[in-house]
């Protein structure tokens, strides 16, 4: 079987994480021959030998209205490979395999979020520019390939499901399916000591943007050390919104508990030297650092992102709040930290609920997916 993933470019994220996963350990594999090709070379990843990985990049060049796309590179790796199946990855990879579509090829879509670009536009919109450029490249997509090749749009979670499910294409509404992500976990796991220290550690991984919300995380720290907790939360990532965090943290007072650590490509020791994973983003269509926080025994406490609830099991292995409310997330940190018979519960249901998310299990799941597209 030969497979051609397609993604956008390899930062810091967790579409980008799956898919390195992934094709790392298709490389032990002989049942599937495949190859990654990148729209341009941005590469975070220090930990992975992207060297040994079969990578193509291909330059790509933004759609224009005015002339012909045509994409040399792409058409050279489809003439010499002869893929059976091209999965992309994220909107504009999936838009790119527009420029070369072939009716002998399976075509899978992961979108791992909800596309945005698939919502109808309403018509309050259609002055604004951004999302009314957006809904032209759904327009251009639907056209040049959904009209002529059947799609098979992949969602990590429910939510990311029942939002396929209202607005692909009609004549796609079938070929919906849930397949979720894996992780490698044996690169997260670690034996947990199942031990408290005086000082709570706290982390949080993701990246600085509107919808990871990190500024909710500065009004928890803040009720943390009014209720006279001995705390340190480390704020793990980079992005737009990092300056607005970092100003609220000064406006606080809170220079000496919450950290802002940046990128960082030794995520999983952060992992292992810490007590509870906290998240507060507003939309997550999975969330991957769920499971990696899990793998190495850490109980979640997080904001609901419509995704996340798919793999969050309140009182489990954490705790999934509706509300957005500071106090509350903050008194469920403490909670889960003053027993430490509760913490060590919560601790081991953890590591064994991730463990059924390991890459090589989901490979097999992903196999016998394709394989029933080309059957």
């Amino acid at each position: 079987m030969k497979v051609l993933y397609i993604i956008n470019n390899l930062t810091k994220g967790g579409a980008e994480r799956f898919v390195l996963d992934l094709v790392t350990f298709l490389d032990k594999e002989k049942s599937i021959d495949y190859r990654l090709a990148v729209l341009d070379d941005i590469n975070d990843y220090d930990e992975y030998d992207i060297s040994t990985l079969n990578l193509v990049n291909i330059k790509y060049t933004p759609y224009s209205f005015r002339k012909k796309n045509y994409n040399a590179q792409l058409e050279k790796l489809i003439d010499n490979f002869q893929p059976d199946i091209i999965h992309s990855n994220l909107f504009l990879s999936e838009f790119v395999t527009s420029l070369d579509v072939r009716t002998n090829i399976k075509y899978v879509c992961h979108g791992h979020d909800n596309m945005h670009q698939f919502k109808p536009l309403k018509f309050s919109e259609l002055f604004n520019k951004k999302k009314l450029l957006n809904r032209l490249d759904f327009l251009v997509l639907k056209h040049k390939k959904y009209k002529k090749v059947k799609t098979h749009f992949i969602a990590n979670s429910k939510h990311t499901y029942d939002y396929y499910k209202r607005n692909v294409p009609k004549n796609q509404k079938s070929y919906v399916q849930i397949v979720q992500c894996g992780f490698n976990y044996k690169k997260y796991f670690v034996p947990k000591t199942n031990t408290l220290g005086d000082k709570l550690h706290l982390v949080n991984v993701g990246s600085y943007q509107p919808k990871k919300n990190q500024t909710f995380l500065v009004d928890v720290a803040e009720v943390l050390k009014t209720k006279g907790v001995d705390f340190e939360m480390n704020l793990i990532g980079h992005g737009s919104e990092y300056d607005l965090v970092k100003e609220k943290i000064a406006q606080k007072g809170l220079t000496q508990h919450v950290f802002q650590r940046g990128l960082q490509s030794n995520v999983q020791q952060w992992y292992q030297n810490s007590d509870i994973y906290i998240h507060s983003a507003n939309y997550e269509p999975f969330g991957l650092v769920f499971l990696e926080a899990m793998a190495a025994g850490l109980p979640i406490v997080t904001l609901d992102g419509k995704g996340n609830r798919d793999i969050i099991e309140n009182d489990k292995n954490g705790y999934l709040f509706e509300e957005e409310k500071a106090e509350l997330f903050a008194d469920k940190i403490i909670e889960y930290t003053s027993d430490l018979e509760e913490y060590k519960r919560l601790s081991n249901y953890a590591q064994d609920y991730a463990k059924q998310f390991d890459v090589s299990t989901k490979v097999k799941e992903l196999v016998k997916f394709y394989e029933s597209i080309l059957a």
